[in-house]
Parts: C-alpha cells; structure tokens; sequence
C-alpha cells in the first residue's frame, strides 16, 4: 500500500469492542476498509459515505457477501478519522440510536479536546 495520507486513531473502546466480537473473516475485511481509508487521497463511496444532516459525522461501510457492517467516524482537523461505534446492519436505513449514539461520542470527543 502507499504512504498513509491520513491517520486512523480509534476514540475509547467501541470500537475494539464491536470488533472482537466479529469473526476473523470480518475483521480482516474492516482493516482492509480502514487501510483504504488511511491510503486513498479520495476513499471510494463504497469505504465511507457522508451521513446527510450529521454534522460531520460519516460511517466506514464493510460488506462481506450479503451482510454489511458499519462503523462510524469522523475527522479531526481533516487529517483524523476518529472510530466511534460499530454495528451490523440488519435493515435498510441506519437505526438513529446508532447514530445518536455516534453523535454523543463525537460531542464527547471535542469537548475533551477543549480542556
């Protein structure tokens, strides 16, 4: 892979948290997602799609045959993608308590900063 144009850092534990909790199958395809996403200049729409009316908030998607995963990030003076919480979508839209919660980390995360 080429020089990494940005860094990927994970904020508290969801995240690790959501990924053991996958199968190894699963785990190797989220890092090979997140590989992309520290690689690309430009990630593909198919890695990490913008949540419309989020306020910056944007989710790493994963698919493995038919089921798809998604986790949540954002990034920090555009350099930084902050992972947030993960989950495995079972329906069309992205239930809004994810988001919500993703939301509340995210608000968490810059209110930290600040101190």
């Amino acid at each position: 892979m080429g020089n990494k144009v940005r860094e990927v850092i994970a904020y508290e534990d969801h995240f690790e948290t959501f990924l053991k909790k996958q199968p190894e199958k699963v785990q190797n395809k989220i890092f090979k997602v997140i590989e992309a996403i520290e690689t690309y200049e430009r990630v593909p729409k198919n890695y990490l799609k913008a949540i419309t009316g989020s306020k910056g908030l944007y989710e790493a998607r994963i698919q493995l045959a038919s089921n798809i995963w998604r986790v949540f990030c954002f990034f920090d003076q555009g350099r930084l993608v902050i992972l947030l919480n993960g989950f495995a979508k079972k329906t069309q839209k992205t239930p809004k308590k994810e988001i919500d919660k993703a939301l509340q980390l995210m608000g968490k995360y810059y209110s930290e900063k600040k101190k």
